[in-house]
């Protein structure tokens, strides 16, 4: 069924390019222009499809993929702008040639049509470029151009020994994805430069297999310990889901050398269970789920992760998958005060202007809590953006975050 689809979506795109491809040779003269305009595109999306057509699950998610993912998002999204503009303007002049057949009424439609078509074509390119420089920035720049966050949240139940207490909260590093050294020694050593009394990890370490992580190992411990503990949880890519496993054994060595990487890293990984963090004889609740997620695994058990855990203990939850906390956390007896998440990576694609309230990105039309803080009745989630990258290689508009909370009580 996926093969089909695929060769589907081949077959329709080629289509699509036949039509574009007789919009521009009533402007564009020269042949090889227009015949190498096609040649690129077919290139990219037979490369594209193959990857897809043969995706190897027991090697995983390659830079060969991920590049074969952004080439074609490259040259895919101008191609669907322009088709747009030239879409519309045939069901207009369509229209137009209806109302004339109806109402007997002659046009001299050829002594301004070209000028009306050039005009369309020039728009489409114009607004076509914009996604075609995103997208370029994103797989160059934009994938590590990380931003540190700053948030304070204020609660009436925080213990006032806990006023100032800061968070580190990252997630999503997909070590797999990762290509440049000197970017990643950059974040970490951003990391490094914040005053935090906790640094907490919200799960996807890898993408699939524990190796990914092997030339990362050097780099990822030299983040600081923090006062209070370094902590992490899984996410649904460390569970090795994504793969076919010769036997059930492999893929739980997989999975427990993925476990292991996280005390190399100074991480201390919470499994459904949870620690008291203690100031001054008051005491904070931190509790670790494992991944539990309307689309993917749900193995998190919050009643289990919060044993012991009381209503009145002011409690931080770190589940990997926001809809956790929308599904079942903010509703929940206890009381969770706090849920860092991440998954979403807000798409890695969007528009955020703060400054004007704009905020937009495919992600929310998959995720209620996409990415930033929501708050229900005094109960907040942090939906971290992410450390690193998956499938596209880049970050259009919603870049690599690393947060940093400080709570304040009031």
């Amino acid at each position: 069924m996926f093969v089909y689809s695929v060769i589907t979506s081949i077959i329709i795109s080629i289509v699509l390019e036949i039509y574009l491809y007789y919009n521009f040779k009533k402007f564009i003269q020269n042949k090889y222009i227009l015949l190498g305009n096609v040649l690129l595109w077919l290139l990219v999306l037979g490369n594209f499809g193959y990857n897809l057509i043969f995706f190897d699950r027991n090697v995983g998610q390659t830079q060969t993929t991920m590049w074969a993912t952004g080439l074609f998002m490259l040259f895919g999204f101008p191609r669907i702008i322009l088709v747009l503009f030239f879409l519309v303007q045939d069901i207009f002049r369509g229209f137009g040639w209806l109302f004339n057949r109806a109402t007997n009424h002659q046009t001299k439609e050829d002594s301004y049509l070209p000028s009306r078509r050039k005009f369309v074509m020039i728009s489409g390119l114009t607004v076509a470029s914009i996604p075609f420089f995103s997208l370029i920035y994103g797989m160059t720049l934009g994938k590590y151009n990380f931003k540190v966050i700053k948030k304070k949240l204020a609660y009436q139940r925080l213990p006032k020994s806990f006023d100032g207490f800061k968070i580190l909260h990252i997630t999503d590093i997909h070590s797999g994805s990762l290509d440049n050294r000197e970017k990643i020694e950059y974040a970490i050593d951003l990391i490094n430069q914040q005053d935090f009394d906790i640094l907490l990890f919200t799960g996807d370490i890898v993408n699939n297999f524990h190796w990914e992580m092997d030339k990362w190992y050097d780099v990822f411990s030299k983040i600081k310990q923090a006062p209070h503990g370094n902590f992490a949880v899984l996410g649904n890519h460390d569970y090795g889901e994504y793969s076919d496993w010769k036997t059930e054994e492999e893929k739980q060595d997989n999975f427990e050398k993925i476990k292991a990487i996280f005390p190399k890293i100074g991480m201390k990984l919470l499994l459904n269970e949870n620690r008291f963090i203690v100031k001054n004889n008051e005491k904070i609740a931190l509790i670790g789920v494992q991944n539990w997620g309307t689309r993917f695994k749900k193995l998190g058990d919050i009643d289990l992760a919060a044993n012991y855990v009381n209503f009145d203990d002011f409690k931080i939850v770190m589940s990997h998958d926001p809809s956790h906390w929308n599904e079942i956390l903010k509703n929940h007896p206890k009381h969770f005060d706090l849920t860092l998440s991440g998954h979403t990576h807000g798409m890695q694609l969007g528009i955020e202007v703060p400054k004007i309230g704009l905020r937009w990105s495919p992600a929310q039309y998959v995720y209620p809590q996409w990415a930033g803080f929501y708050d229900f009745e005094g109960k907040i989630i942090n939906v971290n953006r992410g450390f690193g990258y998956h499938f596209y290689p880049g970050r259009v508009g919603v870049w690599p975050e690393i947060t940093l909370i400080e709570l304040k009580s009031v």
